[in-house]
């Protein structure tokens, strides 16, 4: 122990610029340090989901005379936070893009607005949440209640997050929606990026493994299964080879679509007509009709049996 306290008190200086020297050529050039990092934005993501669902994501049990006060207080503590961290990062990208001091000095007043909009909006987004429940509830025989899917399922964990990460992608707020849809990533195993759009009554059965690209549609009443990808086929690049942003890459599903475990669709052409079904493990790279019913052909398995 006393070399490593002899070494630390010796050395380590050395390790310590270095770092330094390596983040303020890339990490600290953009201000980034400044916001905090991802721990604001789940705080607000907990704040906000509580407000819409009083009591599922608190530690202890709540007073139901009380809801009023708790779903006050939760948006309040949200929209103070929401609203710095959305200045913070518009900031940055005016510091980014190198834009004159008067653009960045509207950065505020931007946030305000947009947090604003938000949580005008969270009656809505209940509304659009309450449909995916139900859509769980209708779409899965094992569900004995409501509560169960809310209090349990992975699906209503990552969709609203979702729904709440695409307001603000809609209102071009940027690093984000992409912090909050990556937190419910990683407590969930699925990805939905926070540009897709998808439709209402929407429900993800099991889920570990969907990913769901930035640009595509998925219309009412759509059902998928786990590893699902619903992603692109290539990538444009641009003349120095750089991945072209901002062109549609990824699927439309239309409505009344199942889609099975292991499927994957791909191409910003590809269109699911509504009412389809999409058997396991299939891999689509063109749109197909609707009313349709898209398989594989049945393998022929080899049994073994050592009693015969």
């Amino acid at each position: 122990m006393n070399k490593l306290n002899n070494w630390l008190n010796n050395e380590v200086t050395e390790v310590t610029q270095k770092l330094e020297k390596i983040n303020q050529d890339s990490f600290f050039r953009d201000k980034t340090i400044g916001f905090a990092g991802k721990e604001n934005v789940y705080k607000v993501l907990h704040n906000l989901r509580s407000a819409l669902f009083p009591g599922v994501y608190e530690k202890y049990p709540i007073d139901e005379s009380k809801v009023n006060i708790l779903i006050g207080n939760n948006i309040r503590t949200a929209a103070i936070e929401l609203s710095d961290l959305i200045e913070k990062v518009f900031i940055n990208q005016c510091r980014i893009e190198e834009r004159t001091a008067k653009g960045c000095s509207e950065c505020k007043d931007k946030a305000v607005d947009i947090t604003i909009q938000l949580i005008k909006k969270l009656p809505e987004i209940r509304e659009i949440l309450n449909t995916d429940i139900q859509a769980a509830y209708n779409g899965d025989p094992a569900a004995r209640s409501h509560e169960e899917i809310l209090l349990s399922y992975p699906a209503i964990e990552v969709i609203s997050i979702y729904r709440l990460a695409h307001e603000l992608y809609q209102m071009q707020v940027p690093l984000i929606p992409r912090i909050m849809t990556e937190y419910a990533h990683q407590i969930t195993g699925i990805d939905i990026h926070p540009g897709a759009e998808i439709g209402e009554y929407f429900f993800i059965d099991h889920g570990t493994g969907v990913v769901i690209g930035e640009t595509c549609t998925i219309g009412k009443n759509v059902k998928i299964y786990q590893g699902v990808t619903l992603g692109a086929k290539s990538f444009a690049l641009d003349e120095h080879g750089n991945p072209i942003k901002g062109v549609k890459r990824h699927p439309d599903i239309e409505d009344n679509v199942i889609i099975y475990a292991g499927a994957t669709i791909l191409g910003g052409d590809t269109v699911i007509g509504h009412d389809s079904v999409i058997g396991g493990n299939v891999w689509l790279t063109q749109s197909v009709p609707p009313y349709s019913k898209v398989y594989n052909a049945q393998p022929s398995p080899i049994i073994k049996n050592d009693n015969i």
